[in-house]
């Protein structure tokens, strides 16, 4: 590396003016103004809690005005709804009967995974949706079940009660686990704590719906195969060996005949809508085509005489009321608790991303916390309503969208359709073959494989890469809240990781300015001799203040030993670049008070460049400020070289 000879005392210029003198008279670093005990806490609750400002819209309102700011918070539909038209009505209409034609089969499927009847899939596309109508903030979404919650509440439940040994007591677990997932979820809201499902990084969701997407579609080859016999493990060894043990006389071959038709013109039917955008609904209405044609063929031909397994039986009418139901205490309660908190996270990640993206496509904004505070309402309003964990959907949220949805009526639209359909139509659905449903479900969740986005993730960030990884083969070959607890691990692993162990970098001078930049990155950067300039970029806590102590220290042995082989002069000054320092604890001050002794031993001063006003508070209060002298503190690099120069040629000569 390349080093540069030191810019001589007075920097760049000669200094033969009173104007020039004044120029180059150099800015202490002042301490900031002392904030009080309370106004400090005060700040840091407010932006911990409060950053987006909630409260903002209510200063200087009336009283009445302010009263109606605060419901029209609980309920946006009170604010939307004054500008509410008939173009905006055609187009909520539209999409409600479009997504209404994909979540119907969908529902009816979905309940299946949950190990529920299918009932229960259409009761949670027609509570939920109406609540979120009236509380949520997301104009494009469309609530009802989705398969991965499904998936998971079924695995949940399935292994502390048998469904088939006993029902009753199953179907109270889901809706103990509903009801605490909607508290779970309005709680975090209220308490404005959304920022915890943050946790849950983007690579972690996408590995874990990529293995979910796989054990889903794993665990429909039961309906599609016509087997009858079938495991309850979901990884993909025991449902493998299932499938081929079931190969000789389990199979059904005319159920296959209809799965592989129907599946093939599902999949057909959603290349068109990625092909054409205009033939969106063309996907949207092919699994109810699906089921029309499918059930008609078995009606008239009685194939469930000759093996094919269908739907039989759905009660007529609307969700009872199921309140009494719920585990309120006994040996389920807390089960119920622990399996509604880890859905209801899974779920709040997935409505919220949804929401967020397609705000970000419209352009407008959603509130976080409301929208958590909205789904978990609808999960409790629809725990007492028969139904179980309800979220965003992705692919009828997209659905929604293409079909030009204004508002969130089209939900309502949606609910109305499935009420109706509950009312009249559910008897029509008796001769629905099982292996309709399965391929309905394969062929919506390949959608959640997403390898673009693993692909990107590897390029970006290798430590992502393994945490969907890790997320994605935990589902596969072990089991659904397996790859969720791998997931979240591997996240806070590399937070841990994170945190501990900071990047530091050694920085240079680039040619011809007085711009300093990591070496590694900007080989033409050069070193200043004599002078060690070391940047962290990340705040000191206990968790790392031992690390950048001897990262430091390693770094001067090195460049010490570098400078010798090289006959260059020896180090005499550390320089340590804080701006990206935007804290410090009392580990981290105990830290460098440590560093500055084990310099002064080897005669080397310790500098300290351009600390924030977090850092520079916390220096002075610790008194090492003085103990280094606020004429080692400097307000950038430049100025700390600059002043260490004609030291430095004072000791050379």
């Amino acid at each position: 590396m390349a080093r540069t000879n030191p810019p001589d005392g007075g920097g760049s210029g000669s200094r033969k003016t009173s104007d020039d003198e004044t120029t180059h008279v150099r800015q202490r670093v002042l301490a900031p103004p002392k904030v009080g005990l309370l106004k400090d806490f005060k700040s840091v609750v407010q932006e911990t809690f409060f950053h987006d400002a909630p409260l903002r819209e209510f200063k200087g309102q009336t009283k009445s005005k302010q009263v109606l700011l605060g419901i029209q918070a609980v309920f946006p539909i009170i604010g939307w709804a004054r500008d509410y038209n008939l173009r905006k009505l055609r187009g909520d209409v539209i999409a409600g009967l479009t997504i209404a034609s994909l979540c119907i089969p969908q529902d009816i499927g979905y309940a299946k995974l949950a190990n529920l009847d299918p009932k229960y899939g259409l009761y949670s596309s027609f509570v939920p949706p109406l609540v979120y109508a009236g509380m949520g903030s997301s104009r494009d979404i469309a609530i009802g079940p989705v398969a991965v919650v499904s998936l998971l509440l079924g695995t949940l439940c399935q292994a502390v009660i048998d469904p088939n040994d006993n029902p009753a007591d199953y179907l109270r677990l889901a809706f103990t686990a509903t009801f605490f997932a909607g508290i779970f979820e309005a709680g975090l809201g209220f308490l404005r704590l959304g920022f915890l499902i943050d946790f849950l990084s983007h690579a972690a969701v996408v590995g874990f719906m990529g293995g979910a997407a796989i054990t889903i579609a794993l665990q429909q080859l039961k309906g599609f195969l016509g087997i009858k016999t079938f495991t309850k493990k979901t990884d993909i060894v025991s449902v493998m060996q299932s499938v081929f043990a079931a190969a000789r006389h389990g199979w059904n071959w005319q159920t296959i005949v209809i799965g592989a038709s129907f599946l093939t013109f599902l999949l057909v039917a959603k290349f068109i809508g990625k092909r054409n955008k205009k033939l969106f609904w063309v996907p949207a209405i092919a699994p109810l085509i699906s089921v029309i044609i499918s059930t008609f063929f078995v009606f008239i031909t009685r194939a469930d005489k000759q093996g094919v397994q269908i739907v039989r039986h759905i009660d007529q009418g609307i969700n009872p009321i199921s309140a009494h139901k719920i585990f309120f205490s006994g040996k389920y309660f807390t089960e119920g608790i622990r399996i509604g908190a880890i859905a209801g996270m899974v779920a709040l990640t997935e409505a919220v991303a949804i929401a967020r993206t397609f705000a970000a496509m419209k352009d407008y904004q959603i509130d976080g916390n409301k929208e958590m505070i909205a789904l978990g309402t609808m999960n409790v309003v629809g725990s007492l309503t028969s139904c179980y964990i309800a979220t965003g959907s992705f692919s009828r949220s997209a659905v929604n969208y293409m079909a030009g949805v204004h508002t969130a009526v089209s939900n309502i639209v949606m609910a109305i359709v499935v009420a109706l359909t509950l009312e009249f139509i559910t008897p029509l659905f008796k001769y629905t073959p099982n292996a309709i449903l399965a391929a309905i479900i394969i062929s919506a969740v390949l959608g959640l494989i997403d390898i673009d986005a693993a692909v990107l993730i590897w390029k970006i960030d290798k430590l992502d890469f393994m945490a969907c990884m890790g997320a994605f083969f935990g589902v596969v070959f072990i089991s659904v809240e397996i790859g969720l607890l791998i997931s979240v691990a591997i996240s806070f692993a590399k937070i841990l990781l994170q945190v501990t162990r900071p990047r530091t970098a050694i920085l240079g001078k680039l040619p011809n300015t007085n711009v300093y930049r990591n070496t590694l990155q900007y080989p033409d950067a050069a070193k200043i001799p004599g002078i060690l300039i070391i940047r962290v970029d990340s705040a000191i806590y206990f968790s790392n203040s031992n690390y950048v102590r001897e990262r430091a220290s390693r770094w001067l042995r090195e460049e010490q030993e570098h400078a010798k082989a090289e006959g260059m002069p020896p180090i005499k000054f550390v320089i340590i670049e804080m701006s990206p320092v935007t804290d410090i604890d009392t580990s981290g001050i105990h830290s460098i008070e440590e560093l500055h002794k084990s310099l002064e031993k080897q005669h080397i001063q310790l500098i300290l460049a351009n600390p924030g006003p977090v850092v520079t508070e916390k220096l002075f209060a610790s008194k090492f400020a003085e103990e280094i002298g606020e004429e080692n503190i400097f307000l950038s690099v430049g100025d700390a070289v600059a002043a260490c120069s004609p030291k430095l040629a004072e000791q050379q000569a």
